[in-house]
């Protein structure tokens, strides 16, 4: 249990850093495209076109975040084999924290009360979330069920991809949420992954549930990408934690037997509930106005709530 605790606070600690360094990566790239009065960042629907998100991507500070992504990914994978969902999702998501708080810093965001309050009723549902946490269940299941999930996972990407790209600028936290879905499908699939323990390479290659961590782990950093270049950094991955906790959770309950402490069931469903509300406050309340005068860490102005054709609006203006 502690090592799998140890495990999930370090790809938490990954996934936050990372979140801020894509951010501050998107940013500076939507802050290029404006200021060539570019017009081919953005579709008809006002979001960020395949090109400008690829262009976001080869940027240092998005590349050295991706990396951060992919060690927590490795991490994470492992606290989902040692830890019950509901405690390895919701510890994993708690990279919510790290983000809000180096995104002060890299940022410059200035955290308001009441998200600060957020961040703390988050801090403390995971306290109960670890305290109530018993044994995990087993990852034995039927193979049909992993094609299952390769199915959900191919329709919440790929479905999820075109409405994002229907609703353009408007589609910051759906675009969060979706990832976060992803994410969800990810840690669901690495726990019932046949061919690991132990290893027997012929039967991960023929295993759906591989194929559904490479759909939704791949879909699901693009559609983050996509929330953090069009919205708030702590909105989208405030929307990311609550797909990527409360379906997994509720599915390694009632699928894969994971199971609190004998008599602390109430105590889980508390810390479950407080941790996805304390989420869900931080993306109401959203991201402050930048403060007259405000710099990014590169020493240009933020682009904190804008979209990119806002920005190639005013650049063109």
């Amino acid at each position: 249990m502690i090592i799998g605790l140890l495990t999930a606070v370090a790809a938490s600690a990954c996934y936050g850093t990372g979140s801020v360094l894509q951010a501050v990566g998107s940013r500076k790239s939507a802050r290029r495209e404006a200021a060539k009065a570019s017009t081919t960042g953005v579709t008809q629907h006002g979001g960020p076109s395949l090109s400008s998100t690829a262009k976001a991507a080869v940027t240092w500070e998005f590349m050295v975040g991706t990396v951060l992504d992919f060690i927590g990914f490795g991490l994470g994978a492992l606290a989902a084999r040692l830890l019950p969902l509901f405690l390895s999702q919701t510890v994993i998501s708690a990279n919510l924290v790290i983000t809000a708080v180096l995104s002060i810093k890299l940022l410059n965001i200035r955290l308001t009360r009441p998200e600060w309050t957020s961040i703390a009723v988050v801090c403390s549902a995971l306290v109960l979330l670890a305290t109530s946490a018993g044994p995990e269940g087993g990852g034995d299941t039927p193979i049909t069920t992993h094609w299952w999930l390769l199915v959900a996972s191919v329709v919440i990407i790929g479905g999820g991809t075109l409405i994002v790209r229907l609703l353009g600028g408007r589609a910051a936290i759906l675009a969060g949420l979706l990832s976060g879905l992803g994410f969800g499908a990810l840690g669901v699939g690495v726990r019932v992954l046949n061919g690991i323990d132990p290893f027997h390479l012929p039967s991960l290659l023929g295993d759906p549930a591989l194929y559904a961590i490479l759909v939704a782990g791949i879909g699901g950093m693009y559609l983050h990408t996509v929330a953090l270049q069009i919205g708030s950094v702590n909105g989208a991955t405030a929307a990311l934690v609550v797909g990527e906790t409360v379906v997994p959770g509720i599915l390694g309950v009632l699928w894969l037997g994971d199971s609190s402490r004998p008599g602390f069931a109430w105590v889980a469903v508390l810390g479950f509930l407080v941790a996805v509300a304390g989420a869900v406050a931080v993306a109401w309340f959203g991201e402050p106005e930048p403060e007259p005068g405000a710099t990014d860490a590169d020493g240009s102005a933020p682009e904190t709530a804008a979209t990119p054709a806002d920005s190639a609006h005013r650049a063109a203006a």
